[in-house]
């Protein structure tokens, strides 16, 4: 009779834990799966209905109803993609146009009080990415009280083409900008949805690296998304002139008819019969004209982010932002020339003309080893790094919120023995060389011993142990706790700093400008003034 008894609690107490990982969202039932650490994850939520045949290049449309449960235990699609990097690894269900999926963790134990949310865009240039990536998992923010989201947008020429046919045929009068209205349509997913798991739609931080960072800046001044959010973080990167800066919708619209002539196609309908693999098989072809920029639609996007960041028209909500002390190697400068003095003052010379006496200035070449720094330092502005302070900059100046901005310093551990001949590639990519194992006979010096362009996102998710390309040390799960927890307090309260952590002073209108380094050794530091006169000299250069 005892072991009866014993039985029937047993299943009791079964039941009750698989009631729990149902969820009743506005369109039906879904069913979680329990990770080993106790979180709850809900992987592949359609929060918008498929964008195939005649939704292809049109705003996401509502999911329709379902009944029944659905289990929510896989990825759904990535968006269509090449192979464009090689730090990418994902676990979706393979490449399909119907890619409109996020992924949502809660942590195990229940909350008297609504949670904070989390929801984190990823980076790839508006080509290339997926929120089934290892690096991205909500799992480790879930553990410390976060409901974290991973959200799926369109990408390339299906994401981003602008068309007079297809501003003709839009009640907004617009085109283009669907990858950035899949990323506000999970927002309002998100709004409508989010309490049921227990988070507080009041307090969503929107979050994201590279491509993802250049979003959440475009989302916070589009008049669509800028009252749904109550923070953000940005890591390397904004939707600010050189970094993919949005085009007048009239360049758009001229870029996607030249784009249509390219591909054979005499009209929209002929466009939309194309199918997706032959369609992005086009689209990569050399000579092309690129399909990753957003337009200043008059919808999404009423002017250039950096007009709206200076007018003050943006979401007024506490912003986390910053980037790496090595974003892009010197040799994006040096164009495969050796670093000599010599060889950086043509260089130089070659891209800024007249002016290259004050940029030899600002990044001083009179060594190897300053050549390397100085056109690591050019090279990281030039792509990532200008844009990122001038959104800092500009937010801190008109928000009147609190900008906290960070730079991170700490390089990746050597690979490991079991990634063979593989080496660390631009922008953060790897590069599997199985057969050439010879070195090459003009081997240039070695890089800057910097932080790289995507290589911060495992250590500010919490998520090293899922990156098995590198042979992680104690000091790199050191700095990943400091810079998680960061994070985490942010995402809490607007605000990073918290108990055991170095104070990090945030950026106000009028005050001193400065930034916490994050390494082995986390520190406060000062803005310098060589530093802000390189950026200015940047501002001046590109015209913002």
């Amino acid at each position: 009779m005892k072991k009866l008894a014993f039985f029937l609690v047993l299943q009791i107490i079964g039941v009750a834990a698989f009631a729990q990982m149902q969820i009743k969202t506005v369109n039906g039932m879904v069913e979680g799966v329990t990770e080993k650490s106790g979180v709850t994850s809900f992987k592949g939520i359609p929060f918008a209905q498929p964008p195939i045949g005649e939704l292809r290049w049109k705003e996401p449309q509502p999911v329709n109803n379902w009944t029944g449960v659905r289990k929510c235990d896989a990825f759904g699609y990535n968006g269509m993609q090449k192979k464009v990097f090689g730090d990418m690894g994902f676990r979706s269900a393979g490449m399909s146009e119907d890619c409109l999926y996020l992924n949502v963790w809660v942590p195990e134990k229940p909350s008297k009080e609504k949670l904070p949310v989390l929801v984190y865009f990823y980076g790839g240039g508006f080509v290339a990415g997926d929120g089934s990536e290892s690096r991205y998992d909500g799992e480790s923010m879930a553990k410390r009280g976060i409901i974290a989201l991973t959200v799926n947008y369109r990408l390339g020429v299906f994401g981003f083409l602008s068309h007079p046919e297809l501003t003709k045929e839009s009640v907004h009068h617009s085109s283009g900008n669907y990858g950035l209205l899949d990323q506000n349509a999970a927002l309002r997913w998100v709004q409508q949805n989010i309490a049921a798991f227990g988070g507080d739609p009041k307090r969503v931080t929107i979050a994201g690296e590279s491509a993802g960072s250049i979003a959440v800046s475009a989302q916070m001044v589009s008049p669509l998304s800028k009252d749904l959010i109550a923070g953000a973080i940005g890591e390397s990167g904004a939707m600010i002139k050189p970094t993919l800066p949005a085009l007048p919708l009239s360049e758009g619209e001229s870029n996607g008819l030249k784009f249509a002539e390219k591909a054979g196609a005499k009209s929209l309908a002929e466009l939309r019969a194309i199918p997706a693999n032959e369609l992005l098989d086009i689209a990569s072809k050399q000579g092309m004209p690129s399909m990753s920029s957003a337009t200043i639609d008059g919808y999404f996007l009423t002017k250039s982010p950096i007009e709206s960041f200076t007018a003050g028209e943006q979401a007024k909500v506490p912003l986390l932002v910053g980037w790496n002390s090595a974003e892009i190697p010197y040799q994006a400068v040096m164009w495969g020339d050796a670093p000599t003095p010599e060889n950086y003052v043509k260089k130089v010379k070659s891209l800024y003309g007249d002016k290259a006496e004050r940029v030899l200035k600002l990044y001083p070449g009179n060594t190897q080893e300053e050549v390397i720094r100085s056109a690591t330092e050019l090279a990281s502005d030039r792509f990532i790094s200008y844009s990122t302070w001038k959104w800092a900059d500009a937010h801190a100046q008109t928000a009147g919120k609190p900008v906290y901005r960070y730079l991170f310093s700490r390089p990746r551990p050597p690979m490991t023995a079991a990634m063979g001949n593989a080496k660390a590639g631009l922008a953060g990519g790897v590069i599997k060389d199985e057969n050439n194992t010879k070195p090459a006979a003009n081997k240039q010096p070695e890089a800057y011993a910097g932080a790289a362009h995507a290589s911060e996102i495992e250590y500010a998710m919490g998520n090293l142990a899922g990156n098995t390309t590198y042979a992680w040390t104690a000091d790199d799960y050191k700095v990943s706790e400091t810079m998680e927890s960061y994070f985490a307090n942010f995402i809490k309260t607007g605000n990073p700093n918290g108990a055991g952590l170095p104070k990090w002073s945030p950026n106000v209108k009028g005050g001193q400008v400065s930034f916490i380094n994050i390494d082995v050794k986390t520190t406060p530091q000062k803005e310098s003034g060589q530093l802000r006169s390189r950026y200015l000299f940047l501002d001046e250069d590109y015209n913002n």
